[in-house]
């Protein structure tokens, strides 16, 4: 296990190709400032840029996953400004925002939410935009924006209605509740809530069958499904048609056909 610890991250190689992000803010429940918005970016796009790095967990410390955008440092933006140049105007702030949320959510390689205590505003749209999301007895969630007299932001507009449906949507960002892990198992937000002392083996076993996978297929996979809302069904054809060619050129696919008949686990290459 490598591990690199940086300002406001932690970022955790194992030998499989496992990388654990871990925010690492927890005196303010890992909120996110402009250094952690700064490293989440550079480390998302290290990580699909990699060969080696096959599955993303996304987590926090100290029991917390992300309160979101802190929110105490938005008021101040004196800290932006560099070599006498004015402070960076709030626009160009989000779109650093919209960088970060496209990254995680376009790469190329199978992402899990592990999920503790709080989950909100933008920490909540975080674990939406990975591609699994499990959690144990302690996560609460929340659209927490309008509380705070905002707008949903972090990809939430387009992810919630995906997971929950419209209506439900608009009830959580609306009225800003907090739900717990079991009402967010209930209505789709999650995929599992464990028990906190089965969390990380459990999420252990699911980042390693998913590192163990094909690396092409499960990419191409994840793109068919992210843009499955919003082709035809002939489009969704078509692409499939394209991705199992590419699928079909690959050693790994070879190296599936010869582990079924030689009655083995096939070690896949990405290749």
């Amino acid at each position: 296990m490598a591990t690199d610890t940086r300002e406001t991250i932690i970022v955790e190689r194992s030998d499989d190709g496992v990388v654990t992000v871990t925010m690492n803010r927890p005196h303010r429940k890992n909120a996110a400032d402009s250094v952690m918005w700064d490293e989440l970016l550079a480390v998302f796009r290290e990580i699909d840029a990699s060969s080696t790095d096959r599955v993303l967990v996304l987590t926090g410390a100290n029991g917390d996953f992300c309160s979101g955008a802190d929110v105490s440092a938005m008021g101040d933006r004196a800290d932006d400004a560099v070599d006498d140049e004015p402070p960076k105007h709030q626009l160009m702030a989000m779109r650093n925002i919209t960088d970060i949320c496209l990254t995680l959510n376009r790469l190329a390689k199978p992402t899990i939410a592990r999920v503790q205590g709080v989950a909100v505003g933008a920490g909540m749209n975080m674990a939406l935009s990975c591609d699994l999301v499990v959690t144990d007895e302690t996560a609460r969630f929340s659209e927490i924006f309008a509380r705070r007299g905002l707008s949903i932001d972090f990809g939430g507009s387009f992810l919630l209605p995906r997971r929950v449906g419209l209506h439900k949507a608009k009830e959580l960002a609306l009225l800003a509740e907090i739900i717990d892990a079991k009402e967010a198992e209930a209505i789709g937000l999650v995929n599992r809530v464990v028990p906190s002392s089965e969390l990380d083996a459990f999420v252990a076993d699911w980042a390693g069958r998913l590192a163990a996978g094909p690396p092409i297929a499960l990419a191409m996979t994840k793109r068919l499904l992210n843009n499955s809302m919003n082709v035809t069904l002939e489009e969704a054809l078509d692409d499939e048609g394209l991705s199992q060619t590419v699928n079909f050129s690959t050693g790994d696919t070879a190296e599936a056909v010869l582990a079924f008949i030689q009655k083995r686990t096939p070690k896949f290459t990405g290749r």
